[in-house]
């Protein structure tokens, strides 16, 4: 009898193995598959090392024009999934989408990994699910991890305005979308934002515990003129808790708030596609965040007051012009302008002590223009010229400035004319003129690598591409 049952346990064992394994076979075939990325090499002869290096101002990102900008390759699977009912019109549209994203840490991508001197950074920014015109509906709906950003300077890889990049979730019906984020990071130490972590005893043991900001965000557009122009307004309301009172750190609760509003106009040129976009957005308190070329408000600028411990009183102001004309089949022109001024929480304009007892700067002011023109030599050769001027001045010290001029034959395969055709090929040179001020400091990754110097070059031969 014993035997018996031991003989039934194990040929169960073995069906429910066999089913099991069955159930793992994948035979989806809802899936797509996106791309987006930019990669080559290039060097800099007036470097120590010949190393290509970006030319902007620190703590600007891809202000000052990004076809220097460093190696990366973003991956985006989607799946989706059909509902059991409804037809084709009143089908909601199910998506879930990821992005598999990797970064060179040094100046190349290939031939590393995460052990290399260099150092590969691995990312998996985007992990959503999202539902679209529910049964026919105007109602969407949303939960995970996005990068969840509109209208960008895409010369100056600058997503302004309405970045909202973050883990949350959200709802949209019509025009009106609300959303609610909860971004964080345990490293705060980097950083000179509200810190989000902090250590707590009161299991006898020191345990990091976890901080969270909440983010609410309202946004509203309103198309006018048979939809030509669009205003969009936004609203954010941000809050922190304070530390636990068991937490080895006192770090008070905090708030912030912004207001901004966005007008994007659809311009009648020769050819379609024209736009102007210009923006104003305000924020305070712990929302005054953007820096290093984020905007996310929720980038915590500058350092707390000095005995509140809070950021009440900081600010930060960003205006944005940005436009794009296609004159003719020949030539596009595309310019911006961005204008930003920020101050943290403490009373100083100059330095003052974070909560890490880090001296950092409290108040900023930045200035960026720029413009790229597309000659059309041919259907696919392009003939691309950028003029960039970026100014920054930190706290009382006096304005670090750049100007840079690029060249950039690019091979168009696709052979579109647009400045949105991809990929390209291009064969790009640079040089930019650093001020006094930027070049004693080695306000620039090049000067940082090549030493105190007038004028920085680069040269190289990269490719960008985006499959969506």
């Amino acid at each position: 009898m014993k035997n018996t049952i031991l003989k039934g346990c194990f040929l169960m064992l073995i069906m429910f193995s066999q089913k099991s394994y069955a159930q793992i076979q994948i035979t989806n075939k809802k899936f797509a598959f996106g791309t987006t990325g930019r990669i080559g090499a290039a060097y800099s002869p007036n470097a120590d090392g010949r190393t290509g290096r970006q030319l902007n101002l620190n703590n600007q990102g891809s202000l000052g024009g990004r076809m220097d900008q460093g190696d990366y390759v973003d991956f985006l699977p989607a799946f989706h999934f059909t509902p059991v009912v409804g037809d084709s019109v009143k089908r909601t549209q199910i998506d879930m989408q990821a992005r598999l994203s990797f970064y060179s840490g040094g100046t190349f991508l290939g031939n590393i990994d995460s052990k290399s001197n260099q150092g590969l950074i691995v990312a998996l920014p985007e992990a959503f699910v999202e539902a679209r015109n529910i049964m026919g509906s105007d109602w969407d709906v949303w939960v995970g991890s996005r990068w969840l950003r509109f209208d960008d300077v895409h010369i100056a890889d600058y997503f302004y305005f309405d970045d909202h990049s973050a883990t949350g979730w959200g709802v949209r019906h019509k025009n009106t979308r609300f959303s609610m984020f909860f971004p964080a990071a345990i490293d705060t130490a980097a950083s000179n934002s509200t810190p989000y972590s902090y250590t707590n005893v009161i299991s006898g043991a020191k345990n990091l515990i976890y901080r969270q900001r909440e983010v609410f965000v309202l946004e509203h557009t309103i198309p006018f003129k048979n939809n030509e122009h669009k205003v969009k307004l936004l609203a954010e309301f941000h809050t922190v808790d304070k530390s636990g009172k068991h937490s080895v750190e006192n770090y008070p609760s905090d708030h912030g708030w912004v207001l901004g509003a966005k007008l994007n106009s659809n311009l009648k040129t020769r050819l379609p596609g024209s736009f102007n976009q210009v923006s104003l957005r305000y924020g305070s308190g712990i929302a005054n965040g953007g820096d290093a070329g984020n905007t996310q408000t929720w980038r915590t600028y500058g350092a707390p007051d000095e005995m509140t411990g809070t950021y009440k009183g900081a600010y930060s102001l960003t205006a944005v012009e940005h436009i794009l004309l296609n004159l003719s089949n020949r030539w596009s022109l595309n310019a911006y302008a961005v204008y930003t001024q920020s101050k943290g929480g403490a009373n100083s304009d100059n330095k003052a002590v974070d909560y890490y007892k880090r001296e950092i700067f409290n108040k900023k002011t930045e200035f960026n223009t720029g413009i790229r023109a597309t000659y059309y030599f041919n259907n696919w050769f392009h003939i691309l010229s950028e003029l960039h001027y970026a100014q920054r001045k930190d706290g009382n010290q006096d304005p670090s400035s750049m100007m840079k001029l690029v060249l950039a034959p690019t091979i168009v395969p696709t052979a579109e004319r647009s400045v949105w055709a991809r990929p390209h090929i291009r064969l790009i040179a640079e040089v930019s003129r650093y001020n006094d001020q930027a070049m004693n400091s080695l306000y620039s990754p090049f000067l940082q690598q090549s030493g105190a110097k007038r004028f920085g070059t680069y040269f190289g031969v990269r490719t960008e591409w985006w499959v969506f």
